[in-house]
């Protein structure tokens, strides 16, 4: 059977890292499970008993997300001489595969043919705020229902070849675009209000004692207050986007394939990213999944 690692780094996100290692934790086992803890948090620590914990000084820095992904990209080339596949990615974000596919993620790749990238099909949980009143306290699919496409969040995340990830985990340097048809990486910064706002307000933080604006740092824009915008214009936006009928997937990989291209000349390899403005229920089998 392949053997799979899982790696991120997080800093004192409990909410995320709980369903992270409720996920891959419970399917992979703790002991395959690398945290890098950013700051060495005391909660992290406590919460990732069992996983491989590589405590990291904290300071501020402008270009943390570029030091961020430097290290991620050489612990997951390491990790690859030690396991079949690696999966790299945010700490809220999850690889998830469709029930329907008649096997889990760790099923699915087990058989899965090695020496590849495999990028999952992105698609964002939205908190519904209008019609999703119940409080999130153990799985999150269930009390949450409805996604968006996020072809920013359709990343090259699972690894098996020799390759250089990009800084995001949104591009790599290997030349074929492999989208297994059942697999998903599922985003969740929006997936409940109070969350966010919680998780906003410690990104705030941080790049407030960097001192800095985004122009001059290799972070997200996002995680700046003056580009934060108001919490809750957010959340009630989500009512207006769209609602598709059933939950057919395959357009929007074959998106992927057509528009699959060389990233200039930087070596990377890249597909188009639209803005889309739908929304979708996911079918009932996905409650539970985390």
């Amino acid at each position: 059977m392949a053997s799979v690692a899982v790696i991120t780094m997080v800093r004192d996100d409990a909410f995320f890292l709980t369903a992270w290692l409720r996920h891959y934790g419970g399917m992979f086992g703790r002991e395959n499970c690398y945290i890098i803890n950013h700051g060495r948090g005391s909660e992290v620590a406590k919460l990732a008993e069992g996983c491989n914990i590589i405590g990291i000084p904290g300071d501020p820095h402008k270009n943390f997300d570029m030091k961020r992904w430097r290290l991620l990209n050489n612990m997951v080339m390491g990790l690859r001489s030690y396991y079949s596949h690696v999966i790299v990615g945010d700490v809220d974000e999850l690889v998830v595969l469709d029930p329907e596919a008649g096997t889990d993620l760790a099923g699915y790749l087990a058989k899965a043919p090695e020496r590849r990238v495999l990028t999952p099909l992105g698609l964002e949980v939205i908190h519904r705020m209008d019609v999703e009143t119940e409080e999130i306290t153990d799985t999150i699919l269930g009390p949450r229902r409805h996604v968006r496409p996020a072809p920013h969040y359709s990343k090259p995340c699972v690894i098996s070849a020799g390759t250089k990830i990009a800084r995001g985990g949104h591009f790599t340097q290997y030349k074929k675009l492999h989208t297994p048809d059942h697999m998903y990486l599922l985003h969740l910064k929006f997936c409940d209000a109070h969350a966010y706002s919680e998780a906003m307000n410690r990104r705030n933080d941080v790049t407030a004692d960097i001192g800095v604006s985004y122009k001059d740092a290799s972070i997200g824009r996002h995680w700046f207050s003056s580009e934060r915008g108001e919490d809750s214009a957010i959340f009630e936006a989500f009512a207006e986007l769209e609602m598709q009928d059933g939950f057919e997937m395959g357009p929007l990989r074959r998106k992927m394939h057509r528009t699959w291209r060389a990233r200039g000349d930087t070596g990377y390899w890249e597909f188009a990213r639209p803005e889309y403005t739908t929304q979708y229920v996911l079918p009932d089998r996905f409650s539970g999944i985390f």
